[in-house]
């Protein structure tokens, strides 16, 4: 693995373990934000490893994914979908109360389990 691509993925790993410290303390709209940026930075990682070149600078996962022309597993392509576009509030302003509301307990466990399955294919690859 080349070194800037073992950078972002470390990057990716450390970002996840972020999401997780943010759930046990209850801050569920920051796990997401962190959940989409491990996995931005996963995506990014194998962007510079499979396109020999500086990854573009977009949130935007699907994009990531259309550039590299890279297949994942359905489930995981789905999921993806969902948290490249439930994420967007969590990065820039909107009523705070409606976005608490929208990340509880539960559907926040979720994105994050999720989210960790993703990484661990990302980084099998």
């Amino acid at each position: 693995m080349a070194k800037p691509t073992e950078e972002w993925l470390t990057q990716a790993n450390y970002d996840m373990d972020t999401a997780d410290y943010m759930f046990r303390g209850g801050r569920y709209m920051y796990t997401v934000f962190m959940c989409h940026l491990s996995l931005e930075k996963a995506l990014k990682g194998r962007y510079a490893e499979k396109l020999g070149k500086e990854p573009p600078k977009t949130h935007n996962l699907l994009y990531l994914l259309e550039k590299m022309k890279l297949t994942l597993p359905e489930d995981l392509f789905d999921f993806i979908s969902t948290l490249n576009r439930v994420s967007i509030p969590t990065r820039y302003p909107d009523d705070l109360q409606r976005i608490l509301k929208d990340y509880d307990k539960k559907k926040t466990k979720e994105v994050l389990d999720q989210s960790k399955q993703v990484l661990q294919w990302l980084s099998a690859r």
